[in-house]
């Protein structure tokens, strides 16, 4: 099924929601509410119609982390996913356990330490739209459009990955003295990449946002007390990325063209 193996959910982990909720609203246009689950402040964002990510508390993050952004990818079967994940030498951080009216999810980390997540939806088709609306959609703004998963061993990792949700090798550029940048792809569309960690200190996912002008998008983050690492800069096909750290801390990336 095309779903497995889809990127198909976006959660902020951050230590003030409300700061969060105001700038992601300003820098990518979305619109962003209550969930209303009872005793827990889990708020969504909204892209138009579609949602396109979670917000929550780093006190109900497993294991008090800095402020992140976790990367959640389709499986058909959560619960044997997760046991997949352990025997590949991953480690299974939470769950799995159930979201009603979701699925069925599980947070871990790779054999490198990189965190993501892994969700069994309860609806889904083949793009893995169903209950989380088509978070993941390069054809539109504001919607997840690349990952990036930045390892302490890339190889490793995409074996890793590969096994787990059928991901195939894409193309590969030389960046020097930065190693290969390994393009990934899930069902014959690139998705991502892996590299070296580079100024990373420890691995991890980085997700990019589609924006519709990067050099417009860097104006919105900075002037909203965010910080640009790194961009704009011209990839292959012709956009442009920057890679940037919002006020709380998480650190996050937009694609677009330049103007």
């Amino acid at each position: 099924m095309k779903f497995h193996g889809s990127p198909c959910w976006y959660e902020l982990g951050t230590g003030d929601l409300d700061a969060a909720q105001a700038f992601y609203g300003k820098v990518l246009g979305w619109t962003v509410v209550d969930s209303g689950m009872e005793g827990f402040d889990y708020r969504l964002a909204r892209m138009g119609d579609a949602m396109v990510a979670g917000m929550m508390p780093l006190l109900d993050q497993q294991g008090a982390p800095p402020p992140n952004w976790n990367i959640y990818f389709a499986v058909e079967d959560c619960d044997k996913a997760a046991a997949d994940i352990g025997a590949a030498g991953g480690k299974v951080l939470l769950g799995p356990d159930d979201i009603p009216g979701t699925g069925r999810f599980a947070v871990a980390a790779d054999p490198q330490g990189a965190v993501f997540g892994i969700l069994q939806p309860l609806a889904m088709d083949e793009d893995c739209q169903g209950s989380q609306g088509g978070a993941f959609d390069q054809s539109k703004t504001g919607h997840g459009n690349w990952h990036e998963l930045m390892s302490s061993d890339p190889e490793a990792g995409f074996a890793f990955y590969a096994k787990l949700l059928g991901w195939q090798k894409s193309d590969a550029m030389d960046m020097g003295e930065m190693g290969t940048y390994q393009l990934f792809s899930h069902d014959g569309k690139d998705i991502g990449g892996m590299m070296g960690l580079g100024n990373s200190p420890v691995s991890c996912w980085l997700p990019y946002f589609g924006t519709e002008g990067t050099e417009a998008a860097i104006a919105r983050i900075t002037d909203n007390g965010g910080k640009v690492h790194h961009g704009p800069v011209e990839v292959p096909g012709g956009a442009f990325i920057a890679i940037a750290e919002d006020p709380q801390g998480a650190w996050f990336a937009v694609v677009g063209p330049k103007g």
